[in-house]
């Protein structure tokens, strides 16, 4: 289970996210440095208690509409080794000393519980309180079960409102499948999509709740 530390950040997350998202293709902002408000998300466990994974919600309210980006997040202890692409930045966690913070699609433990929790094989945790699951979070399994054994990422692909990360199976040749993770966040029916399906929702600028896509596994390719 993860322990989730009232402490200081610093920098902190949303700092680290100002600098960071205006370099992705999915961001829709301007030129004017985003202006972020946390807005949702939830957590998962890692199995080994060793890396954070945090799938956060944040709102900029910079440009001439406001966007809300979904940003998966892992915390480690140390560098994960050939991720440097994903690496987000460090900070002083005021408990746990300096944290290495990565965009979660390049970090094969969050992938795993990802894919973990499109099978039904872990929950989804309250972003804010230890050991509380989060109810809220969706999964709809609307086409076949989730292959056993699948890992990654192999592959991370940004496209315009999404990043595609392929998987496939350990230590051997066999079909891949594509995992998306939404970036830019818009309200969605709970029926709407086809595939395995995490929803999930956060809160729009002005206080209303919003609920849709989070992630989504497609079926495999030979």
């Amino acid at each position: 289970m993860a322990v989730i530390h009232r402490t200081t950040m610093s920098p902190g997350k949303l700092e680290l996210l100002a600098d960071w998202l205006p370099q992705r293709p999915w961001y829709r902002g301007g030129t004017d440095t985003p202006q972020l408000e946390k807005a949702g998300g939830f957590r998962l466990d890692d199995p080994e208690g060793e890396v954070g994974i945090e799938f956060m919600a944040v709102t900029d309210t910079a440009g001439d509409e406001p966007a809300t980006y979904l940003v998966p997040l892992t915390y480690r202890g140390a560098p994960l080794e050939g991720a440097d692409e994903g690496l987000i930045g460090t900070s002083e966690h005021g408990v746990l000393g300096r944290r290495w913070i990565y965009d979660g699609t390049h970090d094969v433990v969050l992938v795993e519980q990802l894919l973990a929790l499109l099978a039904g094989r872990t929950t989804a945790q309250d972003q804010n309180e230890s050991g509380i699951p989060d109810p809220t979070v969706e999964v709809r399994p609307e086409t076949a079960g989730v292959p056993q054994g699948l890992t990654g990422p192999g592959t991370v692909t940004d496209t315009a409102d999404a990043s595609l990360v392929t998987v496939g199976p350990v230590g051997r040749e066999g079909p891949v499948s594509t995992l998306t993770v939404c970036r830019v966040l818009r309200p969605a029916p709970a029926g709407d999509g086809t595939g395995r399906r995490v929803l999930a929702g956060w809160a729009a600028p002005d206080g209303a709740r919003r609920h849709g896509l989070f992630a989504r596994l497609a079926a495999s390719e030979d």
